[in-house]
């Protein structure tokens, strides 16, 4: 399984410098309002330094990391759920992402245009919540148009539970609360919430965009955030973008860390925002370490290990049999899978083990 993030955010807070950071991909940044006319996705290896340590010991033929997706989308101003600004037609593409990145501007700079005359993290976040509100309400409006009435006068079970849940969310969005604030019991409710892809249903990390002096420690500004978002279980996140992208144009990892611990940090931003969003969303990571290669595969926090079979191959969940796994720190320790066997440190797991994080698995199957 693979992780899609989508970037909003106002006109000129950072977006597409971020993007670029994270992705290599280039997408174009200027100091204009509406840079970003298409959106620009970008395929972001997740970092993970488990993965290096067995690569020196296995000599795998390649390394194969867990992907993060991102979709930058032109920014969106106030009235763009209307049609204002170009945002409007853009929020499609960020429909189905898994989690919203929500950059807000947390730096004082007179030579960047803020499309609102001044910096204010709080209002700008309002105005995008408001927008993403908005669009939202439409969208729950026009669905409950077209069950509410075989809900209403028909036998169709699966109709009244959607129909119940868009009147849950109808009330919420109407009063101005995102859809996520919103909880449903039942599966059958859980699952007809998810087939709305709704945009404030998603999970949200709150990305302040500071200068390269409040990189380690933040600012005025992000502290409004925090106390503005306090209430949502939302986390946020303190990044350098334009500091960010001159490590990004360093050739050696050494150039790297040395600008880093410049700066006070220990970890880059961009690092820390791909982790942050694996959190967010409850995924973890296991590994298969062989000659061919050695590969993380993204799970669910709390799946078994069935299920983690079926993110290499169907076939792998429908035919298990039993699961081999090895401890990292124990492969680390021993130094070698025969070491590992030997020295009685390998399990052997079936059907109700719950996979952890980092585990080092093999997969037995028949079908």
């Amino acid at each position: 399984m693979s992780l899609q993030c989508g970037i909003v955010g106002l006109p000129n807070v950072g977006k597409s410098t971020l993007f670029n950071c994270l992705s290599n991909a280039k997408a174009q940044a200027a100091n204009f309002p509406f840079c970003t006319i298409e959106p620009n996705v970008g395929v972001i290896s997740v970092p993970d330094e488990r993965l290096n340590r067995l690569a020196e010991i296995v000599h795998p033929g390649r390394v194969v990391p867990a992907t993060v997706e991102i979709v930058d989308i032109a920014g969106l101003v106030k009235g763009a759920s209307k049609g204002e600004g170009l945002g409007n037609q853009f929020l499609a593409n960020i429909r189905e992402t898994d989690a919203i990145l929500h950059v807000l501007r947390c730096f004082d700079d007179d030579n960047v245009v803020h499309v609102d005359g001044s910096v204010d993290p709080v209002r700008d976040k309002e105005i995008i919540d408001a927008e993403l509100q908005i669009k939202d309400l439409e969208t729950v409006e026009n669905r409950i148009r077209r069950v509410e009435k075989i809900a209403q006068v028909g036998n169709d079970k699966q109709a009244k539970v959607e129909y119940e849940v868009l009147m849950a969310y109808k009330d919420a969005l109407g009063q101005g609360r995102s859809a996520r604030s919103v909880t449903f019991d039942s599966r059958e409710e859980q699952q007809a919430a998810r087939n709305l892809f709704l945009l404030t249903a998603k999970p949200v990390l709150y990305v302040c965009n500071v200068d390269e002096v409040h990189a380690a420690t933040g600012n005025e500004y992000v502290e409004r955030v925090r106390e503005a978002v306090k209430g949502e279980g939302a986390e946020v996140l303190v990044v350098a973008a334009r500091t960010e992208a001159d490590i990004a144009e360093l050739e050696t990892p050494e150039e790297r860390q040395m600008f880093l611990e410049d700066a006070g940090l220990q970890e880059s931003g961009c690092n820390r925002l791909i982790k942050a969003a694996y959190a967010l969303l409850n995924l973890q990571t296991f590994i298969t370490a062989g000659p061919m290669e050695v590969k993380a595969w993204t799970y669910r926090k709390g799946w078994k290990a069935p299920q983690c079979a079926g993110v290499i191959h169907t076939d792998f969940e429908k035919g298990f049999i039993r699961a081999e796994v090895i401890k990292y720190d124990n492969y680390i320790k021993y130094g070698s899978e025969a070491a590992v066997r030997e020295a009685g440190k390998l399990g052997i797991e079936g059907k109700d083990y719950v996979v952890q994080d980092g585990d080092i698995m093999h997969f037995r199957f028949n079908v």
